[in-house]
């Protein structure tokens, strides 16, 4: 086998390990949706078992001899001279070099977004642990102690008193 196709089996075959199939299946909302993404991997599946089985394996070597002694040396030795001639084009990668840098760009906006979002939700978090302490707390909380916490508030309302403005 060439270098390349093995190469290629190596590393579908890795692939197909790393791949987090149970996890992107939980993702997955509606019937249709589970049924291609079966489909999607029973695919993979196949091409990376064929890969594997096919392709992995070094093909038998011919025998020539075998053949010599059956047919004739003289065409035998023409097929076997057409055989040495056949040259396996080596796999040129011409897709990587394309996709690569936007798929960089794209973990690089991932990255952000993900700190973003751990931002806002720690921000969220403090927010939710906040008015959970305030419904604890509404019951017994004079008014002193919320605008010590919401002075904003207590600017307005000073505002409006101080203007005669009673919300009439």
């Amino acid at each position: 086998m060439s270098g390349a196709v093995k190469k290629i089996a190596d590393v579908t075959f890795k692939a197909g390990k790393t791949i987090d199939w149970e996890g992107m299946a939980k993702l997955l909302v509606t019937d249709e949706a589970r049924k291609e993404f079966a489909n999607l991997r029973r695919a993979f599946d196949d091409v990376n078992s064929q890969l594997q089985t096919k392709f992995s394996q070094e093909p038998e070597p011919i025998n020539w001899e075998y053949y010599r002694k059956g047919i004739g040396s003289r065409l035998v030795d023409m097929y076997k001279e057409a055989y040495d001639s056949i040259e396996i084009p080596k796999f040129v990668d011409t897709v990587t070099p394309q996709y690569k840098p936007k798929f960089d760009a794209l973990l690089v906006e991932l990255k952000e977004a993900e700190q973003k979002s751990l931002k806002e939700s720690e921000r969220l978090e403090k927010e939710i642990a906040d008015v959970q302490e305030l419904k604890k707390k509404l019951s017994t909380m004079t008014a002193e102690e919320y605008f010590e916490k919401h002075p904003e508030l207590k600017k307005k309302f000073d505002d409006e008193i101080r203007n005669d403005y009673w919300g009439y």
